[in-house]
């Protein structure tokens, strides 16, 4: 069985994830679609867990 995330491991989690879009979008010569749908699937991969996780409670 899996343990809840706390609320501090999301916060860390979330600024994670906005500073690899930060790296990723400066990093990049051009945002194009690839550029986007990469960080469209990060989202979903990062996002649907803590969706379900906060939805449990």
């Amino acid at each position: 069985m899996k343990r809840k995330l706390s609320k501090t491991q999301l916060v860390c989690i979330v600024l994670l994830w906005a500073a690899l879009c930060y790296i990723v979008l400066t990093g990049a010569e051009r945002v194009d679609g690839p550029v986007i749908v990469t960080l469209l699937l990060a989202s979903a991969f990062i996002f649907l867990p803590i969706y379900k996780s906060r939805k449990k409670e």
